[in-house]
């Protein structure tokens, strides 16, 4: 049984499934379902398309370059069946999925570690904006500390005298 990729999104395709377009020049095309060959038909680039593999990949989403994904690449040498062999590949697709699925968490983590920051600052600032939503104004004029101080700005009467009002 042989797992082939969508071209489009880069989902799995198992065999019997999904749609397979071959050009006039031979080139075959496999996408996984028809949202991805319309796609594909309206010429749309699988990198500016933003639930696409290739889209997350550029934009920094998922990981790039990790030694797991060289046992995923395609290779189309055959090889005589041995069963240790074969044993000892699939205990080690397992061991190569938790540390790809270890090393993928630790990728959420890097990502959102600065998000929550960002997320912590703007809530300051916007708390420190509508104060008065929060706390009652009467609570505030009893106790100036929950006010922020208020900037004074001066106007020179030079600049106000100049310029006449417009109606």
């Amino acid at each position: 049984m042989r797992i082939e990729k969508c071209w489009f999104c880069s989902s799995t395709i198992y065999t019997g499934h999904g749609i397979q377009f071959v050009r006039n020049d031979a080139k075959i095309f496999r996408f996984c379902r028809s949202k991805c060959h319309k796609n594909f038909k309206m010429k749309r680039n699988p990198r500016k398309v933003k639930w696409t593999k290739a889209y997350r990949r550029l934009h920094g989403k998922d990981m790039t370059q990790d030694s797991t994904f060289e046992f995923e690449r395609k290779r189309n040498r055959p090889e005589r069946y041995d069963r240790n062999l074969t044993e000892n590949t699939l205990k080690a697709i397992k061991t190569i999925d938790k540390v790809r699925s270890r090393r993928e968490a630790k990728h959420i983590e890097r990502r959102k570690k600065g998000k929550k920051a960002q997320e912590m600052r703007e809530a300051v600032k916007e708390l420190e904006q509508s104060i008065s939503l929060v706390k009652a104004p009467s609570v505030l004029k009893e106790d100036p500390s929950l006010t922020l101080p208020k900037i004074k700005v001066k106007v020179s009467q030079e600049q106000v005298e100049n310029q006449p009002m417009e109606e």
